[in-house]
């Protein structure tokens, strides 16, 4: 009898503890702000991207989202706090490509992208353009690609740090070409640009949302859009592919995860809010002013984030393995 008893006393535990987890989905996310960690600094490209998100998806979501800017060490700094935060729904990450790079860049990473997250969905692309400063002799990128083959113990190929965006796409244009450039890592796009301006770096590839500025102004020469299609914003620079180079695509995309365990009902409703958000049309023009895109509903899905991280890891880690550069 006694044995029965505790059975009985166990089963009515765990039908508590799914009753209480189920109450809480049912009434997430009452009026507790969200907190949504974004790793890296405020004023860059993904925070810009996240803040315009999070004011929308405050919105449809029906609570205030609160950004908590946690940099350092390529984002995983940030990420691995929000994989050991509580799957409660009021913890979620806004992180950038760098978390299918960082399973290859870090050899002791401490946390695993696929296992320690659940998947909310995708957010933003945001174009590459490979750039050079004005004093270049090359005209185009059909001109440019020659001239580096020509020359590439000359060239200097600037970034904002190993495993930047800047990096990365350094890394597989330089793979393409099969030439190695002297590859010149800054602490940041703001020193690497001011030196590309100065002319005292040749060339750069960097997302949309940090040269958008000097691209409009044309103090910049634009070689080539790193994408399958032009960029929205800038439909005057022909692509990579379209200039004799298919298949070089890098975009800087952005995605919503949530600690490992948050109850599905919840995850449901963060998802649905950013699928909203996507579509909205003031998220969209600000991405555009941006030079970004924001994502189509169909991709702001758990199942579509986690089969796209899945390829992304799948396509970088050979690029940076072969390359032998490492971040720790």
């Amino acid at each position: 009898m006694k044995r029965v008893a505790l059975n009985i006393a166990a089963v009515l535990a765990v039908a508590g503890v799914g009753a209480f987890t189920g109450a809480q989905a049912q009434e997430y996310p009452g009026n507790k702000p969200v907190q949504a960690v974004v790793p890296f600094a405020a004023g860059g490209p993904t925070d810009k991207v996240a803040r315009e998100l999070t004011m929308i998806m405050s919105k449809h979501l029906g609570t205030t989202i609160v950004i908590e800017n946690l940099g350092g060490a390529g984002g995983t700094i940030g990420a691995k706090k929000v994989a050991q935060s509580k799957g409660d729904g009021y913890t979620i990450l806004i992180h950038h490509i760098g978390m299918s790079t960082a399973p290859a860049l870090y050899r002791n990473l401490g946390f695993d992208p696929l296992k320690d997250f659940e998947m909310v969905g995708e957010v933003a692309d945001v174009p590459m353009v490979m750039v050079g400063n004005k004093q270049l002799p090359p005209a185009t990128f059909k001109d440019l690609v020659p001239y580096i083959k020509a020359n590439a113990s000359k060239l200097s190929l600037a970034n904002a740090g190993i495993g930047s965006a800047s990096h990365l796409c350094g890394l597989l244009f330089q793979s393409a070409l099969q030439t190695e450039l002297t590859t010149v890592p800054y602490k940041g796009t703001a020193p690497a640009l001011t030196d590309i301006l100065g002319g005292q770096v040749n060339l750069m590839c960097d997302q949309t949302t940090n040269i958008a500025g000097q691209l409009k102004a044309g103090a910049l020469k634009p070689y080539a859009a790193m994408q399958s299609r032009r960029v929205e914003a800038f439909k005057d620079i022909p692509t990579a592919a379209e200039q004799g180079m298919p298949g070089v695509e890098v975009k800087i995309w952005h995605a919503m995860y949530a600690p490992k365990g948050t109850p599905k009902p919840i995850i449901d409703k963060l998802s649905a809010a950013l699928q909203k958000s996507v579509q909205d049309p003031n998220f969209r023009a600000k991405m555009a002013e941006l030079g970004a895109e924001a994502v189509p509903a169909q991709r702001a899905t758990p199942d579509s984030l986690r089969t796209f991280l899945t390829s992304e890891i799948n396509k970088w880690t050979p690029v940076i393995k072969k390359a032998g550069v490492y971040a720790d």
